[in-house]
């Protein structure tokens, strides 16, 4: 195959993968809302979906975050084995899993303040 061809495929992926995703979501997002104006039109009553407390939504980004951290530290961790170079790549997956565990202590402090035991 042509190597300016497999360049091109690259470099369209990269930048179309990432724009078909935010359509997607605006898309979605739309249509909700669509769907909500036309229930408040006809009179219906509209459930609004209740949005995560905090703590929650620290909790979650800190799950993500450490498990793709600890993901792809390992993955990089294995090509290692093979590739001694790749150790190095390695290493970049503290740094999610530094944040994931900031994300946790956040929740735990949200929660703390949420609840005072005392």
């Amino acid at each position: 195959m042509n190597e300016s061809l497999i360049g091109f495929t690259a470099v369209v992926l990269v930048c179309g993968i990432p724009i078909a995703v935010i359509y997607a979501f605006y898309r979605v997002r739309k249509l909700r809302s669509e769907e909500r104006l036309a229930a408040i039109a006809k009179g219906l009553p509209v459930p609004f979906e209740a949005d995560l407390p905090h703590p929650a939504k620290s909790r979650r980004a800190g799950i993500l975050l450490l498990a793709g951290g600890l993901g792809y530290g390992l993955t990089f961790a294995l090509i290692s084995l093979i590739e001694r170079d790749a150790l190095v790549a390695a290493a970049f997956g503290v740094i999610p899993v530094a944040i994931g565990i900031g994300f946790f202590i956040d929740a735990m402090l949200a929660r703390r303040e949420l609840h005072p035991s005392g």
